[in-house]
């Protein structure tokens, strides 16, 4: 029997992925991003285990919710970490017909990991950075593997939601903005753009596991930040 480690679940989400959605938050990940909202789903000994008809039976409860748009995102922690798992959870929810959302780094492209994204209808990819250089300083990997993984989610034609977190002096450039265009202009399959404000109400978690917060000491982004940046997303030709 298939079985899980969850960090928690969310029944009515709004952020995560189109319309109103059921989120599964993984437990493990493979990276260390200085500006990680949830340290505390780093360790893959943590968590709850779960078998994949437990976590659909709690979904179904919320299917009214959902409406055309809304439906399942596994998120985490790295979902990509316990891909068998997650492609029983997506091929449960798809014979119950229930959209199913992927929010992951991109980090791992396996057999395994393929054939969960045969069972997603869309994947939220966070593109932490534009340059190889930033990841290995910021996130401690290359940037390849997140765009091979963006590579082969356009030859699925698989659609995408790319997002990117805004982090005051380290990557709330024009010139980042610039670069985060030209990729985007590259994959047709990203057919969404998501600018997400750096925010530091983490700090406490950072605080209860005794570890320290890299970004700890940068300043929050703000509204008219990420609405310039928007705005060159918009315009650039």
């Amino acid at each position: 029997m298939i079985k899980g480690k969850v960090h928690s679940l969310q029944s009515l989400g709004t952020v995560d992925g189109p319309g109103v959605r059921f989120v599964v938050f993984f437990q493990g990940c493979p990276l260390r991003c200085k500006c990680c909202h949830n340290p505390d789903t780093w360790d893959a000994e943590g968590g709850t285990e779960y078998t994949p008809e437990e976590i659909v039976n709690k979904v179904l409860r919320y299917k009214a919710y959902f409406g055309k748009e809304g439906g399942i995102t596994l998120s985490g922690g790295e979902p990509l970490l316990q891909p068998e798992f997650a492609l029983e959870i997506f091929r449960l929810c798809h014979e119950n017909g229930i959209n199913t959302c992927l929010d992951t780094s991109g980090c791992i492209l396996t057999d395994k990991v393929k054939a969960l994204l045969a069972e997603t209808d869309r994947v939220l990819l966070d593109f932490k950075y534009t340059s190889d250089e930033e990841y290995k300083e910021n996130v401690g990997c290359s940037i390849k593997p997140t765009v091979d993984f963006l590579t082969y989610l356009n030859e699925k034609n698989i659609p995408v939601t790319v997002r990117q977190v805004i982090i005051p002096t380290v990557n709330d450039s024009e010139e980042n903005i610039l670069k985060l265009k030209n990729i985007i202009k590259k994959y047709p399959v990203i057919d969404k753009t998501e600018l997400l404000p750096f925010r530091k109400i983490c700090s406490v978690k950072y605080e209860n596991m005794g570890i320290d917060f890299p970004f700890g000491h940068l300043p929050e982004a703000d509204k008219e930040l990420i609405g310039k940046f928007y705005k060159i997303l918009e315009t650039a030709p």
